[in-house]
């Protein structure tokens, strides 16, 4: 059977044909990516925060997206909003955080996109860089709305992540937070100006997070290697 594999969405007002209203949806490269890479795509929407849910929906699935979307609310790593942090979904982060509770205890496969690696971290009793330019000193992680930037990033010896991508590769970015500190997560890459980029688990379980976006521009290996990992799991 085909690995069934999760993905986390958005609940935002949208509009289709004479509707207008709430929905739950995200933009369809992730499925569409999960098929390429052989599994079946499952939305979830942030319709609940009861853990017991969350362990309900990780025991029938095989591996994990937590995709990318708005700022994580400051609130649950104890800080209070800057000013550029203004747009936020306290009912997702509750959701994504049961879920990255569940899947830690089932070690079930996981991949975290952007917001999800950042969620991540969080999960796991980290902080984040609420606004990555006034580190960096400049807006080439998320050059203006709608648009991606291309970033270079290296990945560190002996990763996992640098079985799967090599030293070094360039990916499409979007956000202007990032993660700062990552508790049981190790560093695995870096871009130029030294902002973090990619993390992934000290244990043997695949669970990695990147701050870029693999759904982009038809990188499948991420999404190859988070799939083949569900399978493996399922095997098991």
């Amino acid at each position: 059977m085909k690995p069934l594999i999760g993905l986390t969405s958005y609940r935002e007002h949208a509009r289709w044909g004479v509707w207008s209203q709430a929905a739950d949806l995200l933009p369809s490269v992730y499925a569409d990516a999960i098929v390429r890479a052989g599994g079946v795509p499952v939305l979830l929407p942030p319709a609940s925060d009861d853990p017991d849910a969350a362990a309900a929906v990780v025991e029938r699935l095989d591996g994990l997206v937590i995709s990318g979307g708005a700022d994580v609310d400051p609130a649950q790593y104890g800080e209070e909003p800057q000013e550029r942090t203004v747009v936020v979904r306290p009912d997702r982060d509750a959701w994504e955080l049961a879920l990255l509770t569940s899947a830690a205890a089932a070690n079930l496969p996981t991949l975290g996109v952007c917001r999800g690696m950042q969620v991540m971290a969080v999960a796991a009793g980290g902080t984040l860089e609420q606004h990555v330019p006034d580190l960096v000193g400049h807006e080439e992680h998320n050059p203006q709305p709608g648009v991606f930037g291309d970033t270079s990033v290296s990945t560190s010896a002996d990763s996992v992540l640098r079985s799967i991508l090599g030293p070094a590769v360039t990916v499409r970015c979007h956000h202007h937070q990032s993660v700062r500190s990552h508790p049981g997560y190790v560093a695995t890459a870096w871009a130029a100006d030294g902002s973090l980029e990619a993390m992934e688990s000290e244990g043997t379980r695949f669970c990695l997070g990147v701050q870029w976006h693999p759904e982009m521009g038809r990188d499948q290996r991420l999404f190859d290697a988070l799939v083949g990992a569900a399978s493996g799991s399922r095997a098991c």
